[in-house]
C-alpha cells in the first residue's frame, strides 16, 4: 500500500469553473458552488490543504497547477486535483475556451514533479465528456460476479512509469452528458462528498470508496424534465486508474504526524 504516514496529507486543488466567456456559448453552472462547498469540507476532513480556486481562464488554469507541481511535496502522501466546469471528451473549460485535460495532468507526471514520484495523483473531474445521454435499463434481483485471483513472479522493478500512480475519476463516461441539479449540486460530486463523508477515514480503499460512489449514482439519480428526450436519463461515473498499489485516507492523527502538527 501507499505510504501515507508523511508529515502532511498533501495539496487538495479545486478549480471551481461557474461563469464563462460569452465567446464560449456556454452557460452558467448553477450548483457548482454547492459542489466546490462540499468538496471543501470533505478535503479537508481528509486532512488535505485546500486551496479554492474559481473563475479561471485556461492560461490560469495551467499557471495554478503548473505552481503546485513545482512545489516541494517530499513530506506529502499525496496531491489530488477537482477540475468543476463544462467539458467536452477529454477536454476541460477554462471561462474563455477549452483545455485538454492530460496537459493540466501533466505538469504532476514523473518527468515534471520528482517529488511526487511514486505517490497517488488523483484527479477529480466533474465535467460532461459529450452530449450522448444514457438509458435506464431494468436491473435483475440479484447480479453477482466471481474473480479468480491473480498471481504475477517478477524481479522488483528498478524504474516507474512516468504517467504511474495517477487516478482520474471522470463524473460519467466518455462522449456522456453528466448531470448537476441547479439547487444541489452535481450527482457525482454530491455522491462522493456523501460516501467520503461516511466512509472516507473508516479503513475503506480508495477504489472501494469510488465504487460506492458509482452504485450511488446508478442507483438513486436518474433525470426529471419536461424535455422528453433528457427525462429519465441516467449516468454512471468513470474510474481511470494508474494506482500501482492500495490507497488508505489514514487519519493524519493516527499516521504518525508530530502530535504538535496534529
Amino acid at each position: 500500500m501507499y505510504d501515507m504516514t508523511h508529515r502532511r496529507r498533501g495539496m487538495a486543488i479545486v478549480i471551481n469553473n461557474k461563469e464563462f466567456q460569452k465567446k464560449t456559448k456556454q452557460k452558467t453552472r448553477k450548483g457548482t458552488d454547492q459542489d466546490a462547498d462540499g468538496l471543501f469540507k470533505q478535503l479537508t476532513n481528509l486532512d488535505f490543504d485546500v486551496d479554492m480556486n474559481d473563475n479561471l481562464t485556461c492560461k490560469q488554469m495551467e499557471d495554478v497547477l503548473k505552481k503546485a507541481a513545482a512545489a516541494d511535496h517530499s513530506d506529502a502522501d499525496c496531491v489530488l486535483v477537482a477540475l468543476l466546469s463544462h467539458g467536452e471528451e477529454k477536454m476541460i473549460y477554462g471561462t474563455d475556451g477549452m483545455v485538454e485535460i492530460a496537459d493540466l495532468a501533466a505538469h504532476f507526471n514523473g518527468v515534471n514533479c520528482k517529488s511526487l514520484v511514486g505517490k497517488p495523483k488523483i484527479f477529480i473531474i466533474q465535467a460532461c465528456q459529450g452530449s450522448k445521454v444514457m438509458e435506464g435499463v431494468d436491473m435483475p434481483d440479484a447480479v453477482g460476479f466471481r474473480d479468480d485471483d491473480l498471481v504475477i513472479d517478477a524481479p522488483p522493478p528498478q524504474t516507474l512509469p512516468s504517467e504511474a500512480d495517477f487516478l482520474y475519476y471522470y463524473s460519467t463516461m466518455p462522449g456522456y452528458y453528466a448531470w448537476r441539479n441547479q439547487e444541489a449540486g452535481s450527482w457525482s460530486i454530491q455522491s462522493l462528498c456523501a460516501v467520503l463523508k461516511e466512509h472516507g477515514k473508516s479503513g475503506l480503499e480508495v477504489m472501494q470508496i469510488l465504487t460506492r460512489v458509482n452504485r450511488t449514482v446508478a442507483t438513486q439519480f436518474e433525470s426529471r424534465t419536461r424535455e422528453e428526450k433528457m427525462n429519465r436519463k441516467k449516468q454512471i461515473p468513470c474510474i481511470m486508474s494508474m494506482l500501482t498499489k492500495e490507497l488508505y485516507f489514514t487519519p493524519k492523527n493516527l499516521a504518525g504526524r508530530p502530535s504538535s502538527l496534529v
